[in-house]
């Protein structure tokens, strides 16, 4: 991971935007494919992974010590966005069931 070196706040500040940018975008994707697998699922229960959810919340913390950022940080990020994308895939499996 290569960061630009800035010699102004004003242009660190518009790196900082394109950097949320771009995770904004990632985030989005992410749920795209929440929404697929919704499809691949039998039942709301399958949703709820929880045995996943530890293997991914358990990965993004190890790639954060490597990196150097705040585990904690990290897993409360991931923990809401989980929440959420659940709540996302439980609609969609929903509404395919429905058709």
């Amino acid at each position: 991971m290569e960061t630009k070196k800035c010699t102004t706040l004003k242009e660190a500040r518009a790196q900082i935007d394109k950097v949320d940018e771009e995770i904004v975008k990632l985030i989005a994707k992410r749920n795209d494919y929440i929404k697929q697998i919704a499809h691949f699922k039998t039942n709301i229960d399958e949703i709820k992974a929880e045995e996943r959810i530890q293997d991914v919340i358990s990965r993004v913390r190890a790639q954060a010590i490597s990196l150097g950022l705040s585990p904690n940080l990290i897993n409360d990020l991931y923990v809401r966005m989980i929440d959420a994308m659940v709540e996302s895939e439980i609609e969609e499996f929903k509404n395919a069931k429905r058709y």
